[in-house]
């Protein structure tokens, strides 16, 4: 099963595509849903309740410095942690100088996984403190058996606070090149005879994530996003390649921002670990080569479709591995313009 999008096949190099509407399945910036989404939820509701009974003042200034024409969620929105889920539906924002919250975006950590790493990484290291004092106060095979369990549940907190790390990273400035979408490793370099949306032949690039990986998604270009399509899925081991047919998925539609306004697709693919797809990106947004668009949640797979022109060198093979918006995977040269 495969996505299929309107192609174009008389559009010039110096046309650029029209925006699709948005998928109507995309509700959220996490379309699989999942528990602690629903927990941050219902936090979100008390905070709120708290917040007009005991900070109105706090309320009034927020909805003064606001600006945007419209509520995109199903909520009030009263400070900009309640956009959180909605980004990708436009409508109300904050200037960064007016979000009091924009600290998080400097935190060595993703903030969509904040809530994970609070939930899953704190309970793991409360767990590991619990067994730590039940071992010190036992004695004989409990004792042992205490201070394993306290090393397990440790290890697996330092495990989920490394799954959701945010490292900086110096994205490439050489003219023409691709970037890698995601941090894992070549896992498919097939070449298509033609692609809908790329509109001609293509190349598809599969990288896979271990649960060690940084998750973060990164723009492979400087590009404008044309449009998102979701598609509800099996999770299948992200390593079988029918994984990436049969899966969750959700592909970013990608244009170049100068002629020949190449078109590019990137996959966020779930695996049987990772169920969570995140983008936070709607039609008309415009990403940096390398600029953050989304995540997926615990292991999985990746793909990136580019044209296959003749001026594309391919700068990576099967087994590499790759960084998100570090490596470079691909290359147009100055002279090959598309016609």
């Amino acid at each position: 099963m495969t996505d299929h999008f309107e192609s174009s096949p008389s559009r010039s190099s110096s046309e650029q595509r029209d925006l699709l509407p948005m998928d109507p399945q995309l509700k959220d910036i996490q379309p699989g849903s999942g528990i602690v989404i629903h927990l941050e939820q219902a936090w979100g509701r008390v905070r709120r309740c708290w917040l007009s009974v005991f900070r109105q003042g706090y309320v009034r200034r927020m909805a003064a410095c606001r600006k945007g024409e419209f509520n995109p969620c199903p909520h009030p929105v009263l400070d900009p942690r309640d956009l959180k889920f909605h980004q990708n539906q436009g409508g109300y924002y904050w200037d960064p100088a007016d979000d009091p919250f924009t600290w998080r975006d400097g935190l060595p950590f993703t903030r969509v996984g904040l809530a994970e790493l609070l939930l899953m990484g704190g309970g793991f290291f409360a767990a590991a403190a619990a067994f730590g004092v039940w071992a010190v106060s036992a004695v004989g095979t409990t004792q042992i058996v205490a201070a394993l369990l306290a090393v397990a549940a440790g290890v697996v907190g330092i495990l989920v606070a490394w799954f959701f790390r945010d490292p900086n990273r110096v994205i490439p400035t050489e003219s023409g090149v691709v970037v890698s979408p995601a941090d894992g490793r070549i896992v498919d370099i097939e070449q298509l005879d033609h692609d809908d949306f790329v509109g001609g032949p293509a190349v598809k690039i599969g990288i896979f994530l271990s649960i060690f990986n940084v998750h973060i998604n990164r723009s492979p270009i400087a590009g404008r996003v044309i449009g998102l399509k979701y598609r509800p899925g099996k999770y299948l081991n992200a390593l079988r390649p029918e994984s990436a047919r049969e899966n969750e998925r959700l592909s970013v539609l990608l244009e170049s921002l100068e002629p020949p306004y190449r078109g590019m697709v990137i996959r966020q693919i779930t695996g049987a670990i990772a169920r969570r797809i995140v983008c936070w990106v709607k039609p008309g947004d415009k990403l940096g080569a390398g600029e953050q668009f989304g995540m997926i949640k615990l292991g999985s797979r990746t793909e990136l479709v580019l044209p296959r022109e003749a001026s594309l060198e391919i700068r990576t093979k099967l087994g590499d591995k790759v960084k998100a918006g570090t490596s470079i995977l691909a290359c147009y040269s100055a002279s090959g313009e598309s016609n």
